[in-house]
């Protein structure tokens, strides 16, 4: 048997090419030398216009600058101020808390109700969504403001409304206890975007797992329990820090239905309205720098106890 194994050959060893390796090397630095060309212009603009302002406005957050004077070190007396001495900066930040706490779960829920309903089938799904997104895209426009303060306002479409069945409605946001509700339905409005990510992940579901809880004898509503939540829950995830995020820079709403000063009562005064208001009306901007890292240290932080809370509530298809 073992004259029957066929013996191969030696191979013939050969040598690189004197200088082969040479060459390589410099055709590589060639070619990293024109990557590096070619990102020249991105790494410029990260330097000039990324990092370059945000280190300067950290350096102006510990100082008192008015855009027309020389920046004066204070040290931590712009943030000492925020906490003790500041009532409007107070009352922005529980304005936008209430604002967040309420308009966010809202949006989802309305938001993943219509997706629902949505990934039934419907002929001519594509118009439904392009009709039902167009909110997102319009939603943070001056213009659907405007619109907005004129349907709330006392002879706006909504008191026309009502005046039909005999009932007369306020000036809806020029009343301190109804201006910020106006907004939060704004914002409940623009409802397009998750809504589109949560028909993509509806889309992800297997339809065996609800035939299979059907023949179990699980209705509509366990299934929607037992399946659709605990499979959506990446989604829901997803969908809730981009929206606290978004949230928590809201401007335009507020600064165009309360014509700039986030009345009445400063019912409407967001955050990023009144570090807008400190900055360039007061001229006030080491102050408004401080107040801009505080809003970036509250929604890291937000983001942070989301991501540590998903654990407890977000499944994962792969997590064993």
């Amino acid at each position: 048997m073992a004259d029957s194994v066929a013996v191969k050959p030696r191979e013939a060893v050969t040598e690189p090419a004197r200088g082969g390796g040479h060459r390589s090397t410099k055709r590589s630095r060639r070619e990293a030398r024109a990557a590096y060309l070619f990102l020249a212009p991105w790494f410029a603009g990260l330097l000039v216009i990324t990092i370059g302002p945000i280190l300067a406005s950290l350096y102006l957050s510990f100082t008192d600058y008015s855009l027309l004077e020389e920046a004066k070190w204070v040290g931590f007396d712009n943030y000492v101020k925020m906490f003790t001495e500041d009532t409007r900066y107070i009352s922005s930040l529980k304005v936008t808390t209430i604002y967040v706490v309420v308009s966010v779960p809202l949006q989802l829920a309305f938001a993943l109700a219509l997706a629902l309903v949505l990934d039934r089938g419907l002929r001519g799904l594509a118009i439904y969504r392009s009709i039902f997104y167009l909110p997102s895209l319009l939603g943070g426009s001056v213009a659907i403001a405007i619109l907005w303060r004129k349907v709330f306002g006392a002879d706006g479409l909504v008191n026309a409304l009502l005046g039909a069945f005999g009932i007369q409605g306020p000036g809806w946001v020029g009343h301190p206890d109804y201006a910020l509700g106006t907004l939060i339905i704004l914002h409940v409005w623009t409802f397009g975007a998750p809504m589109i990510i949560f028909l993509a992940g509806l889309r992800q579901i297997p339809s065996s797992y609800y035939e299979a809880a059907s023949v179990d004898g699980a209705g509509p509503l366990r299934q929607f329990r037992s399946i659709t939540l605990p499979l959506l829950t990446p989604i829901i995830f997803f969908n809730l820090v981009l929206e606290i995020i978004k949230s928590f820079q809201s401007f335009t709403q507020s600064f165009i239905v309360s014509n700039g000063t986030g009345g009445p009562a400063d019912s409407t005064l967001f955050y990023t309205l009144y570090l807008y208001l400190n900055g360039f009306r007061d001229y006030d901007m080491g102050y408004a720098a401080a107040m801009a890292w505080v809003l970036l240290l509250i929604i890291a932080g937000l983001t942070g106890v989301n991501f540590l809370a998903s654990k407890y509530w977000v499944f994962y298809g792969d997590t064993k």
